[in-house]
């Protein structure tokens, strides 16, 4: 089910609020705004957008049997990969970046905000289908800077149905498949990347793939090969 609102803060927040209140909100239930005010990024950034494009979240609930919850981002990063995807009409360079944005052409085309309340994880997904906001220090793009918008409504009903195939594929299949998967959609090996990793500050170094629990591994300048559970990347060279 797909509930629409016409504006609200955060639908991350009012889907929070909700849990908090005792409300049972079932999986598959999707709450999208046309116009979100309040919206949130990684590390408290600010992510408000307006009519025509996605900004929805949904839930997943846990029950101890699937992977680590942590890796569910990645999970969702293929889903909102596969859903756009569907809708390029003109051939462009589309990649997923560790640990939950979709870039396009190099700029920043969706983001992901995962939360977790009690044994469920809220999922917020923004998605620039007909407009681009401004992000002070980011590339940021839209759909219809590459064709033809996609209609919203159409987009939101697509990604829910990649998304739910993608959260069963991440419960059935494991996590081996699912960095399998999500490193053929990201950006190659070797690709040069920037990263903000809290108190360390920033280091560089090349993209090596992933660790067999979905963190970053960063090959340094000595060779040495460092893993990344928690951090800000940026794409040396490029806006994403």
């Amino acid at each position: 089910m797909i509930e629409t609102v016409a504006e609200t803060g955060s639908t991350n927040a009012d889907l929070a609020a909700r849990l908090r209140a005792g409300e049972a909100v079932p999986e598959g239930h999707w709450l999208v705004a046309d116009r979100q005010n309040a919206g949130r990024g990684r590390q408290g950034r600010v992510w408000s957008t307006g009519e025509g494009n996605f900004m929805g979240s949904t839930i997943v609930h846990l029950d101890g049997r699937e992977p680590a919850p942590q890796s569910l981002a990645l999970a969702v990063g293929l889903a909102v990969y596969e859903a756009v995807l569907s809708h390029m009409l003109v051939p462009a360079r589309l990649e997923l970046k560790w640990p939950n944005d979709l870039l396009l052409a190099g700029g920043k085309l969706a983001g992901i905000l995962l939360e977790r309340v009690g044994n469920a994880i809220i999922v917020g997904i923004g998605v620039n289908i007909a407009k681009t906001p401004v992000v002070m220090g980011q590339k940021i793009v839209s759909l219809g800077q590459f064709g033809p918008a996609p209609d919203r409504d159409s987009f939101a009903r697509d990604l829910a149905a990649s998304f739910a195939r993608e959260v069963e594929r991440w419960r059935s299949e494991g996590l081996p498949q699912l960095l399998a998967r999500w490193t053929a959609a990201a950006h190659p090996e070797g690709t040069r990347l920037s990263v903000h990793v809290g108190e360390e500050g920033r280091i560089e170094g090349e993209f090596a793939g992933l660790a067999p629990d979905g963190a970053l591994r960063l090959r340094l300048e000595d060779g040495s090969l460092q893993v990344i559970h928690a951090g800000d990347v940026s794409l040396i060279g490029g806006q994403g």
